[in-house]
């Protein structure tokens, strides 16, 4: 029993990453736990050995051998003694084997949940470790389930060899975007937390950095980082705008993100579901910025005014509205993009 017992501990460490001395601790703990319930008028003088070597488990209790013994949980007498020890002698600490099929059922069942939730903690350990790593990245789920009432969905997700479900709230779901049981989906991890029910990873489809990780992985340029995201203002589901710079002279960062026959590009528009993306050129030259940052809307001139968070910019009458966008989209993403405040004006008022 006691060999399969120390292989039980070896195939969980394997199959889990659960290290055998954290379990061993936690099996310690079980076992002294069960004994006390039955015995609490022993406290500190109760060992547990785990022998790997000679595969085998022992529990005993330290008695002082006494002449008189007042306390029977602590003392023994010298007769008694030398039935475990035949060298023992008046002042010696004896161990004294206890038998732990004598456990009572209650005792034995506590033994039982201490040591399933010390498995339980280290796999929630491992989880968080894992997943902690990966903040601010890209991961690949399956969709598991889809809550019919407010459309929250559940993604199962994996980090290496660890899984874990996460929950993409209703909010953080690609507006007009259909997903099915089963189907793969790329999502952002925002943050991780480690809550009393274990590992909780907040997941996103509409953050910012999951357009910024998705050029990563398919703009090589950008990946080793001759081209640079500057800024990305994003409207998920509906249109974002993205500033890229590049320190050589010789790279065109635009045509990096787009790619041959805008091959690039139109792979990540497809994973955003048709998301319409804007890529304009970052420069450190506010009015160079902002006039880019309008496109596709042709501008005549960038004004800026004291306050130095504000402009007015001009456009041409026919491109009024284009400027200025769906809904005032364009101008509250540029706005958003730069940092500035976009005061639009067309060239016959100005």
């Amino acid at each position: 029993m006691n060999a399969e017992f120390f292989e039980a501990i070896e195939d969980i460490e394997k199959e889990k990453g659960i290290s055998r001395n954290y379990m061993y601790d936690k099996i310690r703990q079980a076992m002294l736990t069960a004994f006390r319930r039955d015995n609490p008028e022993c406290e500190d003088n109760v060992e547990v050995i785990l022998d790997e070597d000679k595969k085998r488990i022992e529990m005993n209790v330290m008695k002082t051998v006494v002449d008189e013994v007042a306390d029977p949980s602590h003392e023994i007498n010298l007769e008694a003694a030398k039935k475990y020890s035949r060298r023992a002698k008046l002042g010696d600490l004896v161990p004294i084997p206890v038998e732990t099929k004598k456990f009572g059922r209650i005792a034995a069942q506590s033994a039982k949940q201490v040591i399933i939730q010390g498995i339980r903690e280290a796999e929630r350990g491992l989880v968080y470790e894992e997943f902690t790593s990966k903040e601010h990245e890209i991961l690949t789920g399956v969709v598991s389930h889809i809550e019919p009432r407010n459309g929250a969905v559940s993604i199962r997700i994996s980090s290496n060899s660890e899984y874990t479900e996460a929950m993409l709230s209703p909010n953080e779901c690609i507006k007009g975007e259909n997903l099915s049981e089963g189907d793969r989906v790329k999502v952002y991890v925002v943050e991780v937390r480690n809550s009393t029910r274990g590992p909780q990873v907040i997941i996103s489809r509409t953050h910012p950095g999951l357009v910024k990780r998705l050029f990563e992985l398919e703009v090589p340029e950008i990946f080793d980082g001759t081209v640079e995201i500057k800024s990305i203002a994003r409207e998920a589901g509906s249109r974002t705008k993205m500033a890229v710079w590049s320190a050589d002279p010789n790279v065109d960062a635009i045509g990096s993100c787009v790619g041959p026959r805008g091959g690039r590009v139109a792979a990540i528009v497809s994973e955003l579901g048709g998301e319409k993306i804007d890529i304009v050129n970052y420069s450190e030259n506010p009015e160079e910025y902002i006039a880019a940052a309008l496109s596709p809307s042709e501008v005549v001139s960038v004004t800026m005014l004291e306050d130095g968070k504000s402009c007015r910019v001009i456009v041409p009458d026919s491109q009024l509205s284009l400027a200025i966008g769906k809904e005032g989209q364009n101008a509250r993403l540029a706005a958003k993009l730069t940092g500035f405040k976009i005061d639009i004006k067309p060239e016959s008022e100005a």
